[in-house]
């Protein structure tokens, strides 16, 4: 992963179904002039949102409609929530919604207000895209009718509110778009959100299971006794089970006014949490905050793993977050702290994000000996063993990651206990093959690269394959960064299921991969061979399938409690990502998943790192 800067959550809608250039965002409306059936003034809120996503009143003007207003905010995407006191009795239909005023609003809480506009579907990130839209009264007149009216009661978000299904099956006339179904809020979480949206929720005393972050928020879960991680998280477990009882927190009091807390998986936002109840591209449904808990610590700590034995040999992968020599000091010694005090010096280290030696300026630098040999100082300076390394340089702009960064994998390996196998011709475009040398199997080129001129490899990182030797006997170990999941649909995608669009090409690499390892073992049937790194997928995913396929691999993570399987955390789901497999020739292993980074708010790298010891 990289890291990019969000754009600011909304920017200005220009015309009739305008586009704004800066989000890519779309704002569905017509003529601010039609004529509508709206126009008498008796129109409510529930009305206008319908008992769909969509609301029936779109690119129509309303007038005098009456609210409460439940929170403003100042900031990004300016406006207020307005919510009628005078529910009707439909479950499905939303009594609150959304004012975008772009300019900051004059309202406050506590005011009886009418409001006359546009009604508008604001797709954060465009249409395109597949988020779900907001509905939204946009361009509006507002007049306050009279001030500290009492708000209607919140709805209280917890276990029993959430329903057991997620999402509906998308209608497949329509894409697998759930867009224009009825909500069934009583079957789908995510219906129940929908019909829930702008209005004021609340949630108490809640488990935080995803850490805060440098854009003010945090993640919550209301249920979190479903698929609990051992240190308080909440483990994406299957397609099936995205963990419902998820939200996004975030506030409506500015960060010059109150700072957001700090908070780290294993934290309670304890007290009540209430406000609007939103929804935007970085998360989905969200609750805007107007009254924030207050965060009491878990208690969790950066884990540490056991040193291997002398006779054992330990193979770490660890994705260090595009390390570049542009990066501060304390970015390398914490990565360093890492390597040494918390997975306690392996053998081998397979590192992933590397980039070149100035980092994303992009001007055809392509080597890393000033990334490498800074950050293996750093390692001595922690007090671990002095690192050499192996690595191939990438073509320039070929590999993908950030611009400029030409990230790539890299072994680190301690030459106190373990041997580079060197045989040269490796290079970014000539690809290793296996051959019989002494009735073992061995590759062509070591350091050397799998198939690095396949579609496959398009765009992305190249496998690094390289031949060790320890206390006599080789094993062979293949460092990867598949590619990313850019371009999927989100959980919270209009359409369900969410297609998995960047998944066919980590299935082609997968291929790829695993017919390498097939080539060793049937040279030499016992070969030890340790195939990690970024996989960028899940330990149930296509990809893993692929990688395993005929046996001649096995991952590692299903070695481990299910409560202990995640390494990266997303929208609050703690996920696999990174993984560790081995063929059969590697009979026992002890494998572990250092969680050091993910789970909390101050990180060094937004993976943790794993690692394998076993006795060759």
């Amino acid at each position: 992963m990289f890291a990019l800067s969000r754009p600011s959550r909304r920017a200005t809608a220009v015309g009739a179904f305008g586009v704004s250039a800066a989000l890519g965002a779309t704002l569905l409306v017509t003529s601010p002039f039609s004529a509508s059936a709206a126009d008498t003034g008796e129109l409510r809120i529930h009305d206008i949102q319908g008992n769909t996503r969509i609301s029936p009143f779109r690119g129509e003007q309303v007038t005098d409609v009456p609210g409460i207003v439940t929170g403003v905010r100042t900031y990004g995407s300016r406006g207020f929530w307005i919510q009628d006191p005078r529910p009707d009795d439909d479950p499905a239909t939303s009594e609150g919604i959304f004012v975008f005023t772009n300019a900051a609003p004059t309202v406050a809480v506590g005011d009886a207000v009418t409001v006359s506009g546009a009604v508008t579907e604001y797709y954060y990130g465009g249409v395109a895209r597949g988020d779900t839209s907001l509905t939204q009264i946009s361009r509006p007149t507002v007049s306050v009718v009279s001030s500290g009216n009492e708000l209607p009661a919140p709805v209280v978000l917890d276990a029993d509110a959430i329903p057991a299904g997620y999402a509906p099956e998308g209608d497949t006339a329509d894409g697998n778009s759930i867009e224009n179904l009825p909500l069934e809020p009583e079957k789908y979480a995510l219906d129940l959100y929908a019909s829930l949206e702008g209005m004021n929720v609340q949630v108490e005393d809640a488990a935080i299971v995803g850490p805060s972050t440098a854009y003010y928020e945090l993640w919550v879960n209301v249920q979190p006794e479903l698929n609990a991680t051992s240190r308080g998280g909440t483990r994406y477990a299957s397609y099936e089970d995205p963990n419902p009882g998820r939200l996004k927190v975030e506030s409506l009091v500015p960060v010059g006014q109150a700072p957001f807390p700090t908070a780290n998986t294993g934290d309670t936002l304890s007290g009540v949490t209430a406000g609007p109840l939103d929804y935007d591209e970085f998360g989905g449904y969200l609750v805007a905050a107007r009254e924030l808990g207050t965060v009491t610590s878990g208690g969790i700590e950066p884990e540490t793993t056991r040193a291997q034995e002398r006779k054992e040999l330990a193979v770490a992968a660890y994705n260090v977050e595009n390390l570049n020599p542009g990066n501060d000091q304390a970015k390398f010694d914490r990565l360093a702290a890492g390597i040494v005090d918390h997975l306690a010096s392996p053998d081998i280290v397979a590192l992933e994000e590397i980039q070149d030696d100035n980092g994303p300026v992009d001007d055809g630098t392509v080597s890393a000996e000033q990334t490498l040999t800074r950050f293996t100082d750093a390692i001595v300076a922690a007090g671990g063993p002095r690192y050499d390394w192996r690595g191939i340089d990438p073509e320039d702009g070929r590999d993908g990651g950030q611009p400029g960064g030409n990230i790539r994998n890299v072994f680190l390996f301690n030459p106190d206990r373990v041997s580079f196998t060197d045989r040269p011709g490796g290079d970014a475009t000539t690809a290793a093959s296996v051959v019989k040398e002494r009735g073992k199997a061995a590759l062509t080129h070591s350091p050397g690269r799998i198939e690095p001129a396949d579609a496959a490899w398009n765009a992305s990182r190249k496998p690094l394959a390289g031949e060790f030797s320890f206390r006599g006997t080789p094993v062979i170990v293949i460092a990867n960064h598949f590619n990313s999941k850019g371009g999927d649909q989100s959980l919270y995608a209009r359409y369900q299921p969410p297609a998995r669009s960047s998944e066919t090409q980590r299935l082609a690499q997968a291929e790829l991969v695993n017919s390498f390892v097939r080539d060793i073992v049937r040279v030499q049937k016992n070969a030890q061979v340790v195939v990690l790194g970024d996989i960028n997928d899940f330990e149930f995913s296509g990809t893993t399938a692929a990688l395993t396929s005929g046996g001649v691999l096995r991952s590692a993570v299903y070695s481990l409690p299910a409560a202990d399987r995640y390494t990266y955390l997303f929208n609050g789901n703690a996920q696999v990502l990174d993984q560790t497999l081995v063929t059969p020739g590697i009979k026992k292993f002890d494998y572990d998943i250092v969680h050091i980074n993910a789970e909390f708010a101050d990180q060094a790298s937004d993976h943790d790192p794993q690692v394998i010891r076993f006795k060759p």
